[in-house]
């Protein structure tokens, strides 16, 4: 079903399979890129038969980060005035960010599958992603250091909630590379598989769990999690209470309690 330049989507037992499809170029987020990855949350958002989301990358690496011609692109816009520079930059950098906030603010589970290469702006893009899983092969670094910036489309802002700060700032003081196990140590994936194959079946499984849960209980879960990363817990209690209030006279309570009490598998609908 997909009809995109940069991306494979396609829609299987309420599971989105968005593939990153660049694998001559490594997976590089090209200027394509940038814009289909908000059109596709945007569908998966209005979607109701979507459920759930799997990321990945096709060939042999999950993404090389951003595109250096595009990058070469930009620059090639800029002229001699410092202000005028300056606005045209910002603007390009905030566009960029809104990429990943389609997916950060995304109503449905997203789960990152990372195989072979995940650097700079591909950290930038799993950060932003609710859950992250890697094959033994995943090498990962925040490259912006090297290349002579600060990265700004995500990594600084939402790693320090996942990873912890001390840790964030020496991965991206130094750029440098590190594997599987370790990201799995310090918390950036939640489990590693031994290939890119088994990395995939084990995230789709759990993908399909997530699918046959109560889409109004997923939703209301997600957003009370992603609301307690810039409130108190009392602000949080109050919201979920408010939240509640209305969510839980959805039918799909009752047809929750009712399969466990018959001992059978409920099936909600989207």
């Amino acid at each position: 079903m997909s009809q995109y330049t940069a991306f494979n989507v396609e829609l299987v037992d309420k599971i989105a399979h968005v593939q990153i499809n660049r694998p001559e170029k490594i997976n590089s987020m090209n200027a394509a890129f940038w814009s289909e990855i908000v059109e596709i949350f945007q569908w998966i958002d209005d979607t109701d038969e979507v459920r759930v989301v799997v990321l990945s990358g096709a060939g042999k690496h999950f993404s090389s980060g951003i595109d250096l011609m595009m990058l070469a692109a930009v620059a090639n816009e800029m002229g001699k005035d410092v202000g005028r520079n300056a606005r045209l930059l910002r603007r390009k950098i905030l566009n960029l960010q809104a990429s990943f906030n389609a997916v950060d603010n995304c109503r449905k589970p997203v789960l990152a599958a990372i195989h072979g290469y995940c650097l700079g702006g591909a950290i930038d893009l799993i950060a932003a992603c609710d859950m992250r899983y890697a094959a033994e092969d995943a090498q990962f670094s925040i490259k912006e250091i090297d290349i002579g910036m600060a990265a700004d489309v995500g990594t600084l802002q939402r790693l320090p909630r996942i990873i912890g700060d001390g840790m964030l700032r020496e991965l991206a003081y130094t750029g440098r590379t590190f594997g599987a196990e370790e990201a799995r140590g310090m918390g950036l994936v939640n489990r590693v598989y031994s290939d890119s194959a088994s990395l995939l079946d084990g995230v789709m499984g759990i993908a399909r769990e997530i699918a046959s849960k109560s889409p109004i209980a997923v939703t209301g879960t997600k957003e009370m999690i992603s609301y307690m990363r810039d409130h108190r817990i009392d602000d949080g209690l109050e919201y979920v209470a408010t939240w509640n209030a209305a969510m839980l006279q959805s039918t799909d309570l009752r047809v929750a309690m009712a399969a466990h009490m018959s001992k059978q598998k409920p099936e909600f609908l989207d």
